[in-house]
């Protein structure tokens, strides 16, 4: 099926989706569903009328360019206008075919986002913490709620690992990206020397996984429950409401300790769980539908070092794509991370076009 025969099949589609919505047969559920698809129909049925009508008056000149009776002025501007429309052309024909593009089914899910120091000792601690804040920053510029689930602290600021729900329009499409290994270059506060070190942290973006998504058998988990503890052992609960869940045919466990409630622990620690569930199942379908792309863009493999923010420089490199900024504050301010997500975004659609041409 060549592409214009697919708009005529979209067009003919949003017909018959506007026909079915004025039905006073259908039931609530069916009428969402059909609302819901004509809504994402739209912005392409919009770019297939705005292109076909680019070219029936690139049509139109090309004929005025050739007649014989027009004179040379009339000639020179058809061709002007002909040279913008072919640009525009360019531009809206790109639009509609990544409109056209297989969606990430999980685009729209809220996310659950674990933050994890790497090698470096306390100094990755600390990097830890200051991309847990960035990622904070970054939903409250996108007006996102940012819940934080759990939280590991070390004594001076630094973090071994925090989990946060983040909730709003469009979160995991945007974050999806950030997945991975994250480098620091920098001198340490303690390093009487100046001597640059080099650590890590592991961010992974899960999408919020609902009961819809995955089923989890109660005859698969092992609950064991203790006594919450803080920092140095110190107890901060004398009761057993620490939960932590085991899902045995998979191995993946998953502890819960920051309320005082057993049950409000174990409902978080079930959110988490699953969201893992469904991202290992994700992942694997990934691997099999990108064995034959040479672009892992968006792969979420977190073994995979994927941005190094130099200190000393004031750089920061995203290695997927070899871009680089230099503004260290505003990009752990949450401020230029947008810019980072667009790029990859940008080559993201260019390599799954190329992989459909």
């Amino acid at each position: 099926m060549n592409l214009e025969e697919k708009f005529d099949k979209i067009l003919a589609r949003y017909a018959e989706l506007g026909a079915r919505m004025s039905e006073p047969s259908l039931s609530s559920d069916e009428r969402v569903d059909l609302g819901k698809e004509y809504s994402d129909l739209t912005p392409v049925i919009e770019g297939i009328k705005e292109l076909r009508g680019i070219r029936g008056e690139m049509g139109d000149l090309a004929e005025l360019m050739v007649e014989p009776d027009s004179d040379a002025d009339m000639r020179a501007l058809a061709e002007e206008e002909f040279a913008a429309l072919k640009g525009r052309q360019s531009d809206v024909e790109r639009r509609v075919q990544v409109l056209l593009l297989p969606r990430d089914e999980a685009d729209h899910k809220n996310v659950i986002l674990e933050v994890r120091a790497g090698t470096g000792g306390e100094e990755a601690a600390l990097f830890a913490a200051n991309l847990f804040r960035m990622y904070h920053r970054f939903a409250d510029h996108h007006g996102w709620r940012f819940e934080i689930m759990g939280m590991s602290e070390t004594g001076i600021g630094g973090l071994k690992d925090a989990v946060a729900e983040i909730k709003g329009r469009g979160a995991y499409a945007r974050l999806k990206y950030e997945s991975g290994v994250h480098r620091v270059q920098r001198v340490p506060k303690t390093e009487a020397s100046g001597r640059v070190h080099t650590s890590a942290a592991t961010v992974a973006v899960l999408p919020e996984a609902e009961d819809v998504d995955i089923h989890i058998e109660d005859k698969d988990l092992r609950i064991d429950v203790f006594r919450a503890s803080g920092p140095g052992g110190q107890s901060v609960n004398t009761t057993d409401s620490a939960v932590r869940i085991t899902h045995l045919p998979t191995g993946v466990v998953v502890s819960q300790q920051d309320e005082k409630s057993q049950h409000k622990n174990k409902a978080k620690a079930m959110r988490i769980l699953r969201s893992r569930l469904y991202d290992r199942e994700r992942a694997a379908l990934d691997a099999e539908r990108a064995a034959d792309r040479r672009s892992q863009i968006g792969s979420g493999d977190r073994s995979q070092r994927i941005r190094t923010y130099n200190f000393p420089q004031g750089r920061i490199t995203d290695h997927r794509i070899n871009f680089s900024l230099h503004d260290m504050d505003r990009m752990l301010g949450g401020e230029l991370l947008d810019q980072f997500i667009d790029a990859l975004t940008t080559e993201d659609q260019a390599s799954r076009l190329a992989a459909l041409s």
